[in-house]
């Protein structure tokens, strides 16, 4: 099996409302995770044409008319996105998986959702009122949602689809003229998703598409007409646009990730957890940012543990992500690689045992077999690992665990693994970070108005419902004042 089977065009901007040509960079390629053959020149955008688009959506930002015909008018335009998404979904979860390297199977059910997310979007058009009435004894006092102005969203390699999607989609609910640019390693998909907002019928600027390395998100962070940045990715880039986006105090909304661990109480059944692990550490190849990483468990479960984990790992079928019976796939991208391998050696380094025992498929890809090192000092393990991977760890009770997590936490999410839920919840309610899940390590949110914030090194702000008006939208309170207030 082959890229031949899917093709992915070669990237084009959206600048001013109009396609163009990006610039290719000499002799480098975007690849095909499973085989490491070229499957695009890989490109980038020119200083004139970044401005062009800063520009634009300088031009066409305004406050805008929000009342219930401007809504509907908004939500139905998001309703046609989501209805062509819905036609163009095989080609999506086929364009996720040649990037990613994430199973067919897998990116199929991403795909599928993606209209869902529009649509739940749409709706809060409708049932959120960008302008409410205050109690002011009588007085006209009205409370305004009002779009922060022109946004830069940029997006990761690991969610090819759907953190594009999901960010556009609340930036153009907004009201707020968004300039996209995905990773480097991930344009496909994301391109498909802006063709679906243009061809629904965009207003002017709405959405404009630019493509690029670190140095096209500089240009976009870095400069003076963003006023909110959405930002998905790595610690390093997420400190370095908080810094440059202080120059001028722009909102900011930072997913930066972290080595989230996952907590194995003393008394907890091995095959859960063991289950829940593994789960994490392979799901979308474990190049997410919410998975497990660092396992704390009591000292006499980490011979079972390691065991059950080793044996499921054993029997993992790994192969081309677009294999149909492919339960793991490959890393998405040589960088990642490269770097994946090389937290493993550190962990080694460190003292850790390492065990790999899945077998490899005989292609020439970016393959690597669920890994767990055991023995390291949790002190020290502490990167982010961003793959199929988990470092394990001894302790000797509840505290140990919650002082080794708490004193480097991840922020983003963590896992307790327990026979006693009410226990499980009281220590995860301990642990510094946005989320815990307990005994078990899905990707969906736990409930329905699940609201997860980003502490400590896992970012700036959060996710959760409504995000249209919570990330997007600043408040602006207008009314008439009176004589009669105290002061």
């Amino acid at each position: 099996m082959s890229s031949g089977e899917t093709t992915i065009p070669q990237p084009v901007n959206y600048i001013a409302d109009a396609w163009s040509d990006c610039e290719t960079i000499g002799g480098e390629w975007n690849v095909d995770p499973n085989t490491r053959e070229p499957v695009h020149r890989m490109v980038t955008t020119g200083s004139e044409d970044v401005e062009r688009a800063l520009r634009h959506a300088e031009g066409v930002y305004d406050v805008g008319r929000w009342d219930d015909e401007a809504r509907h008018e908004r939500a139905d335009m998001l309703e046609r996105v989501a209805a062509l998404i819905e036609t163009r979904v095989e080609d999506i979860a086929r364009t996720d998986s040649l990037t990613s390297g994430v199973p067919i199977g897998v990116t199929r059910k991403v795909a599928a959702f993606l209209p869902a997310r529009i649509r739940a979007t749409a709706a809060d058009l409708l049932n959120i009122p960008r302008v409410r009435a205050l109690a002011a004894g009588g007085r006209d006092v009205r409370l305004y949602k009002v779009p922060w102005g022109p946004a830069a969203i940029l997006t990761p390699w690991n969610g090819p689809s759907f953190i594009p999607a999901a960010k556009v989609v609340s930036g153009v609910a907004a009201g707020c003229p968004v300039i996209l640019k995905p990773s480097e390693h991930a344009p496909g998909s994301a391109q498909i998703i802006v063709e679906c907002f243009v061809d629904a019928g965009l207003p002017s600027g709405a959405l404009q598409l630019v493509h690029g390395r670190g140095d096209v998100g500089a240009a976009l962070t870095g400069d003076p007409r963003i006023k909110v940045l959405s930002f998905t990715g790595g610690p390093a880039a997420g400190r370095a646009i908080a810094r440059a986006a202080a120059e001028d105090f722009k909102v900011l909304q930072l997913e930066l990730g972290g080595n989230n661990p996952a907590l194995v109480l003393d008394d907890a059944d091995v095959e859960v957890a063991a289950d829940g692990i593994f789960e994490g550490m392979t799901k979308l190849n474990g190049q997410w940012c919410e998975g497990p990483g660092k396992v704390l468990a009591h000292r006499r479960l980490v011979g079972p543990l390691l065991e059950a984990l080793t044996e499921r790992i054993s029997k993992v079928v790994i192969g081309h992500s677009l294999d149909e019976n492919t339960e793991l796939g490959p890393l998405s991208n040589a960088p990642h690689f490269a770097t994946l391998e090389s937290r493993i050696e550190g962990l080694r380094a460190l003292g850790a045992s390492v065990y790999q025992p899945a077998r490899l498929p005989e292609l020439d890809g970016f393959f690597l077999s669920p890994t767990v090192a055991v023995g390291a000092d949790p002190a020290k393990a502490t990167a982010e690992l961003f793959g199929p991977v988990v470092s394990l760890h001894a302790v000797d009770s509840d505290e140990e665990a919650l002082r080794i997590t708490n004193a480097h936490p991840s922020g983003l999410d963590a896992y307790v693994f327990s026979g006693d839920t009410e226990r499980a919840i009281e220590v995860g309610s301990r642990v510094l970070s946005g989320e815990v899940r307990v005994n078990g390590a899905k990707l969906a949110d736990l409930g329905d108005d699940s609201a997860q914030s980003f502490w400590g090194p896992s970012g700036i702000g959060g996710h959760g419902p409504a995000e249209s008006v919570r990330v997007f939208c600043g408040d602006r309170v207008v009314g008439v004042d009176s004589p009669d207030l105290p002061l």
